[in-house]
């Protein structure tokens, strides 16, 4: 870490695109904060902090949890199909 800040990604995906965004913030900052400096919900407004969990390196922690020089903040979408289901679909196909 630089006296410039710290350096994040935040990522989120959706059925169909994939976005990790680079985001430098000051430390003590939280991903909260990390979130809305990014600028993430504006590209997707359907995303609601009070529903959707978060996390770093896929591990889901709180919104107030402070971040770390190169974490990777993720913003979880909830599953919107059976696993079993689609591997099950898959192996029909082949």
């Amino acid at each position: 870490m630089g006296k410039e800040g710290l350096h994040l990604e935040v990522a989120v995906a959706d059925v169909d695109e994939q976005v990790i965004l680079n985001v430098l913030v000051q430390k003590g900052a939280t991903i909260a904060e990390v979130i809305e400096n990014s600028g993430i919900l504006a590209r997707f407004p359907d995303i609601d902090l009070q529903h959707n969990k978060v996390g770093i390196f896929g591990k889901v922690q709180s919104l107030e949890h402070e971040v770390s020089d190169r974490d990777r903040v993720e913003i979880y979408r909830p599953i919107t199909c059976d696993p079993k289901e689609v591997r099950r679909q898959r192996a029909k196909k082949s």
